[in-house]
């Protein structure tokens, strides 16, 4: 006996060893297998990360898995992913792994774990999916590397991808999790299956189910060798609505054949209230319910390129109604009839025909009926919509989740008959619509925007493509607008992507523009109670004013105020235009700071950051009023808070815009003519005119005035540059000149032409004698530089410069004096007035016959001219740095003591 156990203990310990040995010697053959068989027989671009094989993780299986498959498209779809996955698991009998390499290994089980596949279908038929390598040899040979004798496969939390271009069909499955248990090595056997996703379905760019929950409990009769799938017992679910299927599908080489039937297994009301997304439902099975509600249909027929299946779905509902146990109110007398009909095959003869469809909440009730046609081509719609609702009482009816309660009594009566082709080519002639349709008491308010909006009346009246809206009452806030005009395309509007157009008349009391910002918010993921991740809109604090995109509207307004930050504008009028995100400004008049301001430009907020361009015409503002109020007033001319009087101006500006609007200073390009129609100093007022008037003691800039003074400005990079500006001031001639930024950085420069006059007569005296002018006709140049900032201005005079110029000036006179009065003597003695022998004395202007002749009279030695000239230019130099010294130095004013009285 216990030989027996040796022997036995030895074979079980030869079985583990041969179980654990194995792996590597069949894992090199089976990654070589697996290699080879893609190479062979798929047209694309194969990878995986590695292959392992497991004798444990199965036992008494095999375990093959490859991890990280990736198949990516060769032409006409290069480099499109076909399928990923993340692991792809392989289970055979232990002894398949003894076959050799040209004998078909058996397959038992396969499953597919966090794939991810792709198929495309291209507008002329080619699948992405159609990569099998074409076996063109004439080997009679079945021999396989793989036998598929499944017995159960599964898909674990995949997900599929369908864009079919061809037949415009687009479907995307998300959450999918699928098993099956059959036996694929017999001809007929059961496949039992069950199936769970979330599927959403397009067809020609309409969206008919969206991520929609579908669950698939089935048994299937498998004929494996007509490849025909029938079903037995079954139970779907599409959201909440249960359905069985009853009938079969055959797929051929040609085509797709079908026969299926369905329907809700019971007529209770509840399977309406399935149809629902359950998130919007809530709770279904407390609801109290009367009536029915029963889905019935068929598709048949054969599906290929050029058919559909052919479909008749009939959808009705007599007399129900329904109530959530938690809200007051209920919906009542609901009535539905409708159906979905394909009597031919052809894609483009599909439509839904609703016969009518009603609903009551309290004494409101709502009626619609019409049918929609041509479905897949170019769709007709034919609809008629009647009845009145008060929107609060959805929400007391219905469990709907909103951000703010609805609200307002909608009443309509409304016929529409359309194609899509002429709405979406803008060819609202085609449209024929008719009745009307009123909002009244809507009040609707947001966290995005600062006061609930209140929409006391909105009347429209349709008449084929237009609605004419004649009167609409609105308030919000300070502001008021009342207004009528129309809309263009309200159904291309609703129905398509189309920007909303039209026109309207504007009247306001109140316009604040502070009532329309728009709190920007972001995106923040959120952890809630169940651990599950969700996303949420919150606000950032920041206010930014955004032109609609979805808007293509011209406004003609008039409006008494209009507030814009801290500014009110009386009796605005004008033209707006909103459209591509950009409002156009034209002919715009309004009356601020005492006088009126002309307007034309645009406001953009399409890009990231916004933009303006704007013509100013600025007529007789006043101008403190004006400095206090603008800030781009205060940085074009930081001196104007100094001055009061009357501003008229030109101006052409563009730049960027900060969120709120208002001017970015440092990107403004542009340029300005202002001219002052009346303008008084104060210098107490502004540190730079303060700094002067106590500097330059000969003038006084409380008397100062500058009326009818004009400039010109440019401004770009935040640099303010003014053109060469002259003046005068009670006879001194002023230049200025420079520059300063928006930091309040300058650098100018003043030239100042002073009378002599200005400086005294005693001054005056020894310049007219220096100069050989009388005092009238002298003048002294004083340039000046001014940098620093407006707050803490630095003033240079630059003596040197003047006492060069005042020098050179006297100097000047001197030589033409002297020039003269050599002229002077040179004629007296060619009309023989002088002695041509005696020396020229320039003080002497005795002619020759009043004089005696004395040829004994001794030689007067004769000084050099030039020592004469430097005599006397450093005489002058001297005398002009003491009038110039004394000038500045002097801080009391000079009064002009030669003036008459």
């Amino acid at each position: 006996m216990k030989k027996a156990l040796k022997i036995f203990g030895f074979i079980i310990l030869t079985i583990i060893i041969l179980l654990i040995v194995a792996p590597f010697v069949f894992e090199s053959q089976l990654k070589d297998l697996v290699k080879k068989t893609m190479n062979d027989n798929l047209n694309a671009q194969v990878d995986f990360k590695d292959i392992d094989l497991s004798m444990f993780r199965s036992f008494p299986q095999a375990t093959l898995v490859i991890e990280d498959l990736s198949i990516i498209n060769n032409e006409p779809f290069k480099g499109d992913t076909l399928a990923l996955g993340e692991e792809v698991t392989l289970e055979m009998s232990i002894k398949e792994l003894f076959k050799s390499s040209d004998e078909a290994k058996k397959i038992d089980r396969l499953s597919l774990n966090n794939a991810y596949v792709n198929i495309k279908v291209d507008s002329l038929g080619n699948a992405n999916y159609d990569i099998a390598v074409e076996d063109t040899t004439t080997s009679t040979s079945n021999s396989k590397p793989f036998s598929l004798d499944l017995k159960h496969y599964e898909i674990n939390n995949s997900r599929v991808k369908y864009d079919d271009k061809s037949s415009k069909i687009s479907m995307d499955i998300e959450n999918l999790n699928h098993e099956g248990n059959g036996d694929f090595s017999l001809d007929q056997s059961e496949l039992d299956t069950y199936s769970e996703a979330l599927v959403s379905l397009d067809y020609d760019g309409v969206n008919y189910l969206n991520q929609n929950s579908v669950i698939l409990d089935a048994v299937f009769q498998m004929d494996l060798e007509n490849m025909k799938y029938t079903f037995l017992e079954n139970e779907a679910k599409v959201n909440q609505l249960p359905l069985t299927f009853d009938g079969y599908v055959q797929v051929n080489n040609e085509d797709t054949e079908m026969d299926i039937t369905f329907k809700t297994p019971s007529s209770d009301f509840k399977n309406f209230l399935g149809v629902i997304p359950e998130i919007y439902a809530k709770n279904i099975e407390n609801v109290d319910t009367n009536g029915d509600f029963v889905v019935n249909g068929r598709i048949f027929g054969k599906a290929d390129v050029t058919f559909i299946p052919k479909m008749d779905i009939k959808i009705t509902s007599n007399n129900a109604s329904f109530k959530y146990p938690d809200l007051p109110k209920s919906v009542q007398d609901i009535n539905l009839d409708m159906e979905v009909l394909n009597d031919t095959g052809l894609a483009e003869e599909t439509y839904i025909n609703i016969k009518n469809a009603t609903f009551r909440i309290d004494q409101d009730r709502f009626t619609a009926n019409g049918n929609i046609s041509n479905l897949t081509e170019n769709m007709l719609v034919d609809l008629a919509l009647k009845g009145t609702i008060n929107l609060a009482n959805i929400s007391q009816a219905y469990p709907l989740e909103m951000e703010q309660d609805l609200n307002g009594i909608l009443t309509a009566d409304v016929k529409t008959s359309f194609d899509m082709n002429s709405i979406e080519k803008e060819q609202y002639q085609n449209v024929k619509s008719s009745g009307t349709a009123s909002i009244r008491n809507f009040k609707y308010s947001s966290p995005e925007i600062p006061n609930e909006v209140q929409i006391s009346n909105a009347d429209m009246s349709f008449n084929q493509g237009n609605v004419r809206v004649p009167d609409l009452k609105m308030t919000t806030g300070k502001t008021d607008i009342s207004a009528s005009g129309s809309l263009q395309n309200l159904i291309g509007f609703l129905l398509t992507d189309e920007q909303l157009k039209g026109n309207f008349q504007v009247q306001s009391n109140t316009f604040s523009v502070n009532d329309f910002m728009v709190a920007e918010t972001e995106e923040i993921t959120t952890t809630d109670e169940n651990g599950k991740d969700q996303t949420v809109a919150k606000t950032t604090g920041k206010e930014a004013v955004k032109v609609p995109s979805f808007l293509d509207m011209e406004l003609r307004f008039t409006a008494n105020t209009v507030i814009y930050d801290n500014l009110e504008l009386k009796n605005a009028k004008g033209l707006l235009i909103i459209r591509d995100e950009t409002a156009r400004l034209q002919d715009i008049s309004t009356n601020i700071f005492n006088g009126s301001i002309g307007m034309n430009g645009l406001v953009s907020t399409k890009n990231q950051t916004p933009v303006f361009e704007m013509d100013l015409n600025l007529n007789s503002l006043d101008i403190a009023s004006s400095f206090n109020g603008l800030e781009l007033m205060q940085s074009l001319a930081p001196l104007a808070s100094a001055i009061e009087g009357k501003l008229q101006s030109t101006m052409s500006l563009k730049g960027n815009l900060n969120e709120d609007l208002t001017p970015q200073l440092s990107s403004l390009v542009g340029n300005a003519l202002a001219e002052l129609l009346t303008a008084e100093i104060n210098p107490k007022k502004a540190a730079l005119l303060s700094k002067l008037d106590s500097q330059l003691n000969f003038i006084d800039f409380n008397d100062i005035d500058l009326s009818k003074l004009k400039t010109n400005l440019t401004f770009q990079d935040g640099m303010v540059q003014i053109a060469p500006m002259n003046f005068n001031i009670k006879g001194i001639d002023f230049q200025v000149a420079g520059s300063h930024g928006f930091d309040m950085n300058m650098n100018y420069d003043l030239k100042l032409d002073v009378p002599a006059r200005y400086l005294g007569s005693e001054v005056g005296k020894t310049l007219g004698k220096l100069s050989g002018e009388t005092i009238e006709n002298t003048t002294v140049e004083l340039p000046i530089g001014i940098t620093g900032n407006f707050q803490s201005p630095q003033i240079k005079v630059n003596m040197q410069q003047a006492v060069n110029n005042l020098t050179q000036k006297v100097v000047a006179q001197q030589k033409k004096n002297l020039e003269n009065k050599a002229v002077d003597a040179i004629n007296d003695i060619l009309q023989g007035k002088r002695d041509p022998n005696k020396p020229f004395d320039k003080n002497d202007t005795t002619a020759v016959n009043n004089q005696k002749t004395d040829t004994t009279s001794a030689k007067v030695p004769v000084t050099k001219r030039d020592s004469i000239n430097k005599s006397s230019q450093k005489q002058v130099e001297d005398a002009a740095k003491n009038i110039l010294g004394g000038l500045l130095n002097n801080s009391r004013k000079k009064k002009d003591t030669t003036k008459k009285n």
